[in-house]
């Protein structure tokens, strides 16, 4: 009972900074969400053509992946504790570029900045939380906990976008990146005026300059190592399972997080009907995050990956089949959204942070998530052409074979995750 006790103790004093951690997550998913709600306001406010959309929504895709994989230098050149606490700063700048863009060229300025910055905030967000969290079970907690926070992102994006959905020009567009950009501030101002905070970053550094000393004649932990070391083969496969599944699963998830309006609109809906249908079924999505994060370290994690990969399977079959009816894609976005929340971003998350030692996490995250998100981005620049509903057939045909490649690639995770 004591231990319980004092889990739960460990738990609170820490949840604070997984929240902060978590804001970050809030505002990466929003940057995506935000542009995709309001890229058709955007288009008609600034007279955009559709090869612009998809350049904005590539290079938007390309910063967040550069961001990613610059982390590690980032977090090397400033500080760990520096670049969690002046990275959304930086991305308050880039969203009041957006809010402040009188055409194309400023917008898409704007987009990289922000993209950016978000890129950088999540490896580094979840390495603030491993290196200050007392043990491994606490930061496994904090780590799931922080998806809940990027489907409130995506919730909260849809219902700023709803809520001035009927304004015309860029009007609408604006306040959606002016309030990122508000929240940003605040992200920033509690992340480095915060006491709290830094005596857990202080508590943390003396836990690692002790385990450093203690251990100061073992050999140095380091990716190389780790991949191509004594274990090499089984950490390889772990390697290129979690790579194959996140690219195939990210290049589905993209194309639905920044052309889910666009697609709704091209079904004939209206931008008030496209994204007050995104704030209802991400609603029911927040909900399926919250429901992952109770069970992704217990036994029933891998049957909800198994339903979850099923789920989004079938919403690409639907669509494929169906893809010219408006009610129908509305169901099937839904179906979809409710899938990749538990068998999705949050999975791979937790198999990184259970499947490699500590002190490479981040960099094996990042790297993964960057590489991801760079074939996303290429995949951005045709994504438009491939949505309208002359080809949405053949597209959802292809994704769903995706799916099929994601699937199989998980189960190969799972049975690494058994045997090692």
């Amino acid at each position: 009972m004591n231990n319980i006790q004092s889990e739960a103790e460990v738990l609170k004093k820490y949840r604070p900074l997984g929240i902060a951690a978590g804001m970050g997550s809030v505002l990466g998913s929003g940057i995506i969400v935000g542009m995709s709600a309001t890229i058709t306001v955007w288009k008609v406010g600034l007279h955009l053509t559709n090869g612009e959309v998809g350049i904005i929504s590539g290079a938007l895709t390309f910063a967040i992946a550069i961001g990613s994989m610059l982390a590690g230098w980032v977090t090397e050149k400033f500080g760990l504790v520096r670049a969690f606490n002046w990275i959304n700063f930086v991305y308050a700048i880039g969203a009041i570029i957006c809010v402040l863009a009188p055409n194309f060229t400023v917008l898409l300025i704007g987009a990289i900045w922000t993209g950016f910055a978000s890129g950088l905030d999540l490896p580094i967000s979840l390495t603030i939380i491993s290196y200050d969290s007392p043990d491994d079970r606490t930061s496994s907690k904090l780590v799931a906990g922080t998806q809940i926070f990027w489907q409130i992102g995506v919730f909260a994006s849809y219902g700023a976008a709803f809520v001035v959905s009927t304004m015309k020009g860029a009007s609408g567009a604006r306040i959606v990146f002016a309030c990122l950009a508000i929240f940003a501030l605040i992200i920033w101002v509690w992340r480095t005026f915060s006491q709290k905070f830094k005596v857990l970053h202080d508590e943390g550094q003396n836990r690692r300059q002790k385990s450093e000393t203690e251990s100061e004649n073992i050999a140095k932990v380091s990716v190389k190592s780790v991949l191509f070391g004594e274990n090499k083969k089984t950490y390889l496969q772990i390697f290129s399972s979690i790579m194959i599944f996140y690219i195939c699963w990210n290049l589905l998830a993209n194309t639905f997080g920044q052309f889910q309006t666009f697609m709704l609109v091209q079904a004939d809906a209206s931008q008030t009907f496209a994204t007050g249908a995104g704030l209802i079924l991400n609603f029911i999505s927040l909900f399926a995050a919250m429901l992952f994060a109770r069970v992704a370290g217990g036994r029933y994690r891998n049957k909800f990956f198994v339903i979850g990969m099923i789920v989004q399977f079938v919403s690409m079959l639907s669509l494929a089949l169906l893809s010219h009816e408006l009610w129908p894609i509305v169901i099937a976005i839904g179906t979809m959204s409710i899938g990749s929340n538990i068998a999705g971003e949050a999975i791979y998350k937790v198999w990184t942070q259970e499947a490699f030692p500590v002190e490479i996490r981040s960099s094996l995250q990042g790297f993964i998530g960057g590489f991801s998100r760079f074939i996303c981005g290429l995949f951005a620049f045709v994504t438009p052409a491939l949505v309208v509903q002359s080809v949405m057939k053949t597209t959802m045909l292809a994704f769903a074979g995706m799916i099929v490649v994601a699937f199989i690639a998980g189960l190969f995770m799972v049975r690494s995750e058994k045997n090692f």
